[in-house]
């Protein structure tokens, strides 16, 4: 390095550099970016950390809880159900519209993540939206959402394998508390539930497969190549409108749905812009969360999120209830708990199981202590 900023060899990434980028230039994947992180004209760069986590965590909680109404609201109309795919096509192309729109108003309009990591993304995208939209289809509301509550079990199997991280403790007996106030929660749906179908449980299982994949995905991309959010939008999801398409025309799905929903223009295509404004809105707040937090603070935020749409799906849309659901949920939600305890145990400061061991060992000597005396 020389010069006041100095010279970097790119070739290898273990090098620090502290100028900002040219054109040509690739961020060192070991730096985070230091340009501007605006999210809908908001510059979150100028706020300090605990402003930024509260803004993004307002956005995604606005946005997606209105996006989920509307998503159970628009497969409420009676015939929908079985155009989830259109549906989903129909998203991309919003999706596409809006980040170009943002992109167009940006004065940094370059890509800098490579084609190949965006088919990939594209791809993975196609499949968490995809399958999760179909399986609305064949599964209660409430069952599909508190699946996805679940994705923390996916990411962090993500993280391992993508990212070579790993996980302690708190984390692991976080996934575990899922895993069975899922299974807890499904037994219960598919008792009391008129639509349940085990091809529901199937899509949405293939759905958070995807979801685990690409949050990592998203995460290394950002950091690697200093990606901006309208950039990610644009590419991923034009990508996958086109994947979609293609998709659609080869079985013949085309026809159908745009028959249907030209026969009810208000209730789908009028539901689906708004649909998918908020989800643009909210999926820009989730990126930002991931390039600032990391992708397992984003889910752990998107979770509490969907734990709060369950509870407005059953005050705003009428269905079948049990107690088992409460029960199943609330493992659910403890697994959350633990997840979020794990990230920021320095601040919490709970005891662990060693502390309190010493504790009571401590308890009982003083106890023998005062009986000797």
């Amino acid at each position: 390095m020389s010069g006041k900023f100095g010279l970097v060899n790119y070739s290898s990434r273990k090098h620090i550099s502290i100028s900002v980028p040219s054109s040509t230039e690739v961020m060192s994947p070991h730096i985070k970016s230091v340009e501007e992180l605006r999210v809908l004209g908001i510059n979150l760069t100028s706020f300090n950390t605990p402003t930024q986590f509260f803004i993004c965590v307002a956005g995604v909680f606005l946005f997606y809880l209105i996006y989920g109404y509307l998503q159970e609201l628009i497969f409420s109309v009676e015939g929908f159900r079985p155009f989830g795919w259109y549906l989903t096509l129909v998203q991309f192309g919003f999706y596409s519209l809006f980040g170009l729109v943002e992109l167009q108003l940006t004065q940094d309009k370059r890509r800098r993540i490579p084609w190949k990591t965006y088919m990939i993304i594209a791809f993975l995208t196609v499949g968490t939206m995809g399958l999760s939209n179909t399986s609305l289809g064949y599964l209660n509301y409430p069952t599909q959402v508190i699946f996805k509550c679940c994705k923390l079990i996916p990411v962090m199997i993500g993280g391992v394998f993508i990212q070579g991280k790993r996980y302690n403790v708190a984390d692991v007996s976080a996934a575990l508390c899922m895993s069975l106030g899922l299974v807890w929660f499904t037994l219960a749906d598919s008792k009391i539930a008129p639509n349940f179908n085990v091809t529901g449980v199937l899509l949405i299982s293939m759905a958070l497969c995807a979801d685990a994949a690409i949050g990592n995905v998203q995460e290394k991309a950002m950091k690697l190549h200093n990606g901006t959010n309208s950039e990610m939008v644009l590419y991923s999801y034009s990508i996958g409108f086109v994947y979609i398409l293609f998709g659609l025309l080869s079985v013949g799905g085309i026809g159908p749905a745009v028959s249907f929903c030209s026969q009810h223009p208000m209730t789908t295509y009028g539901y689906a812009f708004f649909f998918s404004l908020t989800g643009y809105f909210g999926i820009s707040f989730v990126l930002a969360l991931i390039k600032l937090f990391g992708a397992l603070v984003a889910v752990t935020v998107t979770t509490g999120r969907k734990a709060m749409t369950i509870v407005l799906s059953f005050m705003f849309f009428s269905k079948p209830f049990t107690f088992q659901y409460l029960w199943g949920g609330s493992l659910v939600v403890f697994g959350i708990f633990l997840n979020v305890y794990s990230k920021n145990s320095d601040k919490m400061k709970l005891p662990s199981l060693e502390e309190l061991r010493k504790r009571v060992l401590s308890g009982r000597k003083v106890r023998l202590l005062s009986q000797d005396v």
